[in-house]
C-alpha cells in the first residue's frame, strides 16, 4: 500500500512541477500588452513554494521507495538464490544490509519525519493557493493561464491528500508493530524471545 502511494505521489509531483513551472514562466515573461499586472512581469511566491514542494517530493518518493521496498526485496531474493552455493557473496550482502538498516532514512521514524515536513509544506501551499485563486473555473476557464492555475491548485490538494495517506498508513504500521525505531521496510518478524530479525536474517539462520 505504501509503495503504491509513493508512486502516486511521485506522479502528482511531476504534474505539479510542470504546472508551477508553466505559471512561473508565464508571469515572468509577460507581454507588455497583457492585462495581467499591467504587463509587468512578476512571480507568485506561493507558486514558487509549490514548485519546491513538488521537487522535494520527486526526490523523496523514489529515495524512500528504493531504500524501503526495493533493496530489501532484492536482498531477500539474492539471499535465497545464492546462500547455499555462494556463501561469501551472501556474507557481503548481509554486511551491506546491516549497515544500510541503521543509516538515515532506514528507520520508521526517519520516514515519518520526512513525511511530516512534506505534509506541512504541501498543506501551506495548497491552502494559500486556494485562498488566492478560489472558484477560478466559474469565471475564467476560457483562458489558458486560468486553467493552469486551476489544475495547479487541484494537484496541490491531491498531493497533500496522498502525503496524508502515507502519514496515516505509516503511523498505523509503526503503532501496530511497535516499530518506531525499526527498519522502515517492514520485513521483520518476532520469534520467541529472540530480538526482532529481518526476513533476510531469519532465512539465513534456518537455511
Amino acid at each position: 500500500m505504501r509503495a503504491i502511494l509513493y508512486v502516486i505521489l511521485w506522479i502528482f509531483s511531476v504534474v505539479l512541477l510542470g504546472l508551477t513551472a508553466a505559471r512561473i514562466h508565464y508571469t515572468t515573461h509577460l507581454d507588455p500588452l497583457d492585462p495581467l499586472n499591467d504587463g509587468q512581469s512578476f512571480y507568485d511566491p506561493i507558486v514558487a513554494e509549490l514548485l519546491v514542494c513538488s521537487i522535494l517530493a520527486i526526490v523523496w518518493s523514489p529515495l524512500v521507495y528504493v531504500c524501503t521496498f526495493m533493496i530489501p526485496l532484492l536482498q531477500n531474493y539474492l539471499s535465497a538464490l545464492f546462500w547455499r552455493s555462494y556463501g561469501l557473496l551472501w556474507c557481503m550482502i548481509h554486511m551491506i544490509h546491516g549497515r544500510r538498516e541503521y543509516k538515515f532514512l532506514s528507520l520508521v521514524w526517519h520516514e515519518l519525519l520526512g513525511l511530516a515536513i512534506l505534509w506541512l509544506l504541501w498543506l501551506v501551499g495548497a491552502a494559500v493557493a486556494t485562498s488566492i485563486w478560489p472558484n477560478l473555473p466559474s469565471f475564467c476557464s476560457q483562458y489558458n493561464a486560468c486553467r493552469v492555475l486551476t489544475a495547479m491548485v487541484a494537484f496541490s490538494w491531491l498531493g497533500w491528500i496522498t502525503v496524508t495517506a502515507l502519514v496515516v498508513t505509516t503511523l498505523l504500521y509503526a503503532t501496530a508493530n511497535s516499530s518506531w525505531a525499526d527498519p522502515a521496510h517492514g520485513h521483520w518478524t518476532r520469534e520467541g524471545s529472540n530480538p526482532r530479525m529481518s526476513e533476510y536474517s531469519q532465512y539465513s539462520v534456518h537455511a
